[in-house]
C-alpha cells in the first residue's frame, strides 16, 4: 500500500475489531475517491480528491497495521471479512453523489476523531493527527455542497437527488464500534451533532434535509457485521486483482 502512515503503530492494547472497522472505512473510501483519477470534472478537483484519498489511505495503513499485516488485510480478505460501513462503498455516481457521500462521512469522521482525540484511549494519538486532515475533507465537501445546491437548477436537482439517495446509509455510522472508548450516550450525542451539522450545510445550500429513514432492520450495523451491498464485491475484485495475480511480488 502507498501513502504515508500518520504515526508508528503501537499494537499493545489496541482492539483489533475497532482498528478493522475504522481502517476499512478509510481504505474503502480512499479507493472510491481514487477512481476519480482521470475523470474529475476539473484538474484542480482531481488533485483535491487524490489528496483526500491519500489522507484516508494513510489512516488506513496505521489502523490496519494495528490489526495485522496491512497488505494481507487489504488485499487478501474476502468480502464478508471487511467491517466498513456501507456508505463508503457506494459507487461514485455523478460528482454530486461523491460530494454527498463525502459530506456525510467526513462530518461523522471529524466528530468521532474529535472525541477520540480528547480522550486517553488507544486511538487518541491517531485521532489527534487525523482530525486535522478530516477537517479539510469536511470543509471541501461542504463548499461543493453549497456550490451545487445553490447553483443552477440542474446542479441543485442532482445534489438533492444524491443527498436523498445516500441518506439511508447514514444511520449505520452511529452503531457503537466495539473497542472504542465511547459510551452509548456518546454515540447518541455524536449522531445529534452530526445531524445538526449536516442540516446546517444543506439549508445553506437551499437543499431539503432528506425525510426518508436513515436506517432499517436490514442495514443497521450491516457493514460492521460483514454484510455489504452489491457494488462492494465488484470494487473489491478490482482493488485486489493485482496483488492476487502476483502473490508475493514486491516493487
Amino acid at each position: 500500500m502507498t501513502g504515508s502512515p500518520l504515526t508508528e503503530p503501537t499494537p499493545t492494547g489496541i482492539t483489533v475489531s475497532a482498528a478493522l472497522a475504522l481502517g476499512d472505512d478509510a481504505l474503502v473510501l480512499s479507493h472510491r475517491l481514487g477512481e476519480w483519477a482521470g475523470h474529475a470534472p476539473v484538474l484542480e478537483e482531481e488533485v483535491a480528491l487524490a489528496n483526500i484519498a491519500l489522507d484516508l489511505l494513510g489512516q488506513a495503513r496505521v489502523l490496519l497495521s494495528l490489526a495485522g499485516d496491512e497488505d494481507e488485510l487489504a488485499y487478501l480478505r474476502e468480502e464478508r471479512s471487511f467491517r466498513n460501513v456501507q456508505l463508503v462503498e457506494q459507487p461514485n455516481g455523478d460528482f454530486a453523489h461523491t460530494i454527498a457521500r463525502q459530506l456525510y462521512f467526513s462530518t461523522y469522521q471529524r466528530l468521532l476523531y474529535g472525541r477520540l482525540a480528547a480522550g486517553d484511549g488507544e486511538f487518541a494519538p491517531l485521532a489527534a493527527k487525523a482530525v486535522k486532515e478530516v477537517a479539510y475533507h469536511q470543509d471541501h465537501a461542504g463548499l461543493w455542497t453549497l456550490r451545487l445546491g445553490d447553483g443552477t437548477g440542474l446542479s441543485h436537482e442532482r445534489m438533492q437527488r444524491a443527498c436523498d439517495a445516500l441518506w439511508r446509509f447514514t444511520g449505520e455510522l452511529f452503531q457503537p464500534v466495539e473497542g472504542l472508548s465511547l459510551q452509548a450516550a456518546d454515540w447518541t450525542e455524536l449522531e445529534s451533532d452530526w445531524l445538526a451539522s449536516v442540516t446546517r450545510v444543506l439549508h445553506r445550500a437551499t437543499l431539503d434535509v432528506p425525510q426518508g429513514p436513515r436506517t432499517g432492520a436490514w442495514t443497521a450495523g450491516a457493514g460492521r457485521q460483514g454484510l455489504h451491498t452489491e457494488p462492494f464485491g465488484r470494487m473489491l475484485a478490482e482493488m485486489q486483482h493485482l496483488h492476487r495475480s502476483h502473490p508475493g511480488a514486491s516493487w
